[in-house]
């Protein structure tokens, strides 16, 4: 059920109905049903993966619970609970996402050698498998750690895990965040409301207008290969970032608008990453509940920057390949991880020398064209490594990668028309890069766009929603002959 549906609309507006018309002590039941049934409308059959997942670690943090603080009497048999825990939930995610990519991979030496092919499996990716295994590990990792408490309730905390807004690609939710949430359910307020949908229509907004817009050219570039060229391929990755950005973040803004009207306050994803001025910057505000939750249960208990700069080297690439590997199984999403991981290193390394080198050429570090010079370059990184997370394969990757060095001359306007946009869409996709920059800026400058706006007067606040909902009728990608697309997140 895609949130970008008159389908999915039905069904919140009755989800959202009945929540508040039922007695408090039957809304929480109410929602969890409604958590079940829409994550059946995409496979009936993978309801029972979610169960497990949550039923095994349920069962470990009640577990950790009766074990009691650790001591040196249980010690062991509170890390073999939070052992068989992780095993359960990383071995589903494995066994879905990535037996056959690792199969493939040994297939090929194994044929070099003469030995036979391990089988592949005919399974399909459950969506959301990463995102809820990963709520439920971070979980379980607490629990253990002793900075939450074990949810006695399998219900509520069931409902912790597939709870619908952020059910299908996040954000990766703390359980310290969500579960006292989920204990007191709210009453129903206006305001509140009222501010859960702004968000919600700036998410179809960035979702319908830009970020569906902008991959026309982007999907038409990218299949091609790089036979259309370098200016292509360096037009359509710009393209792409933005619509990767706008995709995701569109998702992460109708989640927590739809979150927000049931009561429940998620966490933010995005903090204008592409104005970030260095690549440790970038994920700090880009994805921030997966960053977050690598820094805190793989990044730190590695050891982090404490323990000297080669092994801060060494814990950085590790979880920047895990990163890669969370979001797909190919060797093209390893490639990015391992790419941005160099990045961070080598911003690490160079730091010193970066800062001897304004101060030799006499450039103030913070003035504002060191700042916009930052910016730029660390868009430009960022860009080329998406090379590798959009190309349909290593090869295809390379492909581009080669044609971005021989670009030659910028094409005529035939032959930008035939990289999948006429001319009023190239124009209006501009236009949409531009706001959504725009926007970034002023909520760097002033915070929550949002908040800001419902502290004008009703006229101005009514003016603006009106503005938002027509722009979505008028320059929306919907209607008869248009193939729906699918948030681009959903495949991880």
């Amino acid at each position: 059920m895609n949130f970008v549906s008159l389908r999915f609309c039905a069904f919140f507006v009755a989800a959202v109905f009945v929540y508040y018309v039922l007695p408090r002590r039957a809304r929480q039941p109410w929602l969890l049903a409604c958590s079940c049934f829409f994550y059946m409308c995409w496979n009936p059959a993978y309801i029972v993966l979610i169960l497990f997942s949550a039923f095994s670690t349920y069962l470990c943090g009640r577990a950790l619970a009766v074990l009691g603080a650790p001591a040196a009497g249980n010690r062991g048999r509170r890390r073999a609970a939070m052992a068989v825990s992780l095993a359960a939930n990383l071995g589903i995610l494995f066994f879905f996402k990535y037996y056959n990519f690792f199969a493939q991979s040994a297939n090929g030496l194994l044929a070099a050698r003469g030995f036979p092919a391990v089988p592949l499996l005919g399974v399909l990716l459950p969506v959301g498998i990463s995102f809820y295994t990963f709520q439920a590990i971070g979980y379980t990792v607490d629990v253990y750690r002793g900075s939450v408490s074990a949810e006695q309730r399998f219900w509520r905390y069931l409902l912790f895990i597939s709870f619908f807004p952020q059910l299908v690609a996040g954000p990766i939710e703390r359980s310290g965040n969500i579960l006292p949430q989920l204990q007191l359910p709210a009453r129903f307020s206006y305001e509140r409301a009222k501010s859960g949908l702004v968000l919600m229509l700036w998410g179809y907004i960035q979702k319908m207008v830009v970020a569906d817009r902008l991959a026309l050219l982007a999907d038409t570039v990218y299949a091609q290969g790089g036979a259309l060229g370098g200016w292509a391929t360096a037009t359509a990755t710009v393209l792409f970032c933005f619509e990767l950005y706008c995709d995701f973040s569109s998702y992460t803004d109708i989640a927590r608008g739809a979150a927000r009207i049931l009561g429940v306050e998620l966490m933010e994803n995005f903090r204008s990453p592409f104005l970030s001025q260095s690549v440790a910057e970038f994920w700090r505000n880009w994805h921030i509940s997966l960053s977050s939750f690598f820094r805190d249960y793989l990044y730190i208990p590695l050891g982090g920057s404490r323990r000297g700069l080669a092994r801060t080297c060494v814990n950085t690439m590790v979880v920047f390949l895990c990163s890669g590997l969370w979001h797909g199984a190919a060797w093209t999403f390893v490639a990015w991880g391992l790419l941005h991981g160099l990045y961070l290193v080598c911003g690490r390394l160079t730091l010193p020398l970066r800062k001897r080198l304004y101060t030799a050429l006499r450039v103030p570090y913070g003035c504002l064209p060191a700042r916009l010079w930052r910016t730029a370059w660390t868009f430009a990184l960022v860009a080329f490594s998406m090379i590798f997370f959009r190309a349909g394969g290593m090869d295809a990757a390379l492909s581009m990668v080669r044609s971005l060095l021989r670009p030659g001359a910028f094409p005529g306007r035939e032959a930008v028309l035939a990289w999948g946009m006429d001319g009023p869409d190239l124009l209006l996709s501009a236009v949409c890069v531009a706001a959504v920059v725009l926007c970034d800026v002023l909520r760097r400058r002033w915070g929550s766009l949002s908040a800001r706006l419902l502290q004008k007067p009703l006229a101005v606040q009514w003016a603006v929603l009106l503005a938002g909902v027509l722009t979505v009728a008028i320059f929306g990608m919907y209607g008869e002959g248009y193939v729906e697309k699918p948030f681009i997140y959903f495949q991880f």
